[in-house]
């Protein structure tokens, strides 16, 4: 079982499905960054938009200015930061401020951009989602599908990417989860079964995303305040089928689960 990289998931933003409007205030933002560092979180990635289906358009200069507040003091402290975002001028800005990763859930179509992305020494999290561009919508996708859309989109990305120079070891690849591979919860589940499928045709780093997601919801009929124990289960199914890095808002919970089944699995 590999030991996967755990950012704590903070939002800084006004709708997030799952604490929209908590951490809008810096201040709060700081000391809940420095909670989930403490809670064992390896880093933190950082948003500053929504991205779920009925979340609303923020625009780069409203990201800046929320993120400028907090980002700094949080690289300043030493703590590994990815930003969450698929505009490019916030990636160029959070590039300027040193951060160890940009999280793109477009996976970064615009490639204006990539001469800036290849001298930079930030790790890129390639996401996929169906929508193509912009914010997760409903969108129907058959489960038998997924895997051709997966393999056409990274096969893409990843050759853009390197061709314009950015280092291979740098990339990280995203999967997406809930809206983002589509409305039916078992398309999700097809893809965490046989996530090994990504590591073993790229041999690149995979990242999941469950937490709290729409798909638990659906399955268990819980609420965002009851869907951690689906969480968790997911998050360590993915540990187990090989995820590198795991984004999350409960690091300490399963910090503490893998512990527990590293120790049972002990000879």
């Amino acid at each position: 079982m590999t030991t996967p990289v755990l950012l704590g998931i903070l939002n800084i933003t006004a709708d997030s499905f799952s604490d929209g409007g908590r951490y809008l205030d810096p201040a709060a933002a700081l000391a809940h960054g420095r909670a989930l560092m403490a809670d064992c979180a390896d880093g933190l990635d950082v948003g500053a938009a929504s991205s779920h289906p009925d979340s609303q358009d923020v625009g780069a200069a409203e990201e800046i200015r929320r993120l400028e507040a907090v980002v700094p003091n949080l690289v300043r402290a030493g703590i590994p930061v990815s930003i969450d975002s698929f505009e490019p001028d916030v990636h160029l800005w959070a590039l300027e401020q040193g951060v160890a990763y940009l999280n793109d859930i477009q996976g970064f179509p615009h490639t204006d951009i990539y001469p800036r992305l290849a001298a930079s020494d930030a790790r890129l999290i390639v996401m996929h989602g169906v929508q193509g561009r912009g914010r997760a919508r409903r969108q129907d996708v058959p489960a038998g599908e997924i895997w051709g859309r997966l393999f056409d989109f990274f096969d893409e990305r990843v050759a853009a990417l390197t061709q314009a120079g950015v280092a291979r070891d740098r990339l990280i690849l995203d999967p997406g989860m809930g809206f983002f591979l589509g409305t039916d919860p078992e398309v999700s589940l097809t893809v965490l079964r046989e996530m090994a499928k990504l590591e073993e045709r790229y041999s690149l780093p995979v990242l999941i995303s469950v937490s709290r997601k729409s798909f638990l919801r659906a399955m268990t009929g819980r609420d965002v305040a009851d869907i951690g124990p689906a969480t968790l289960a997911a998050e360590l199914h993915a540990v187990r089928q090989g995820a590198a890095f795991i984004r999350t808002h409960a690091p300490g919970a399963l910090r503490d689960a893998l512990a527990v089944m590293a120790a049972l699995e002990a000879e």
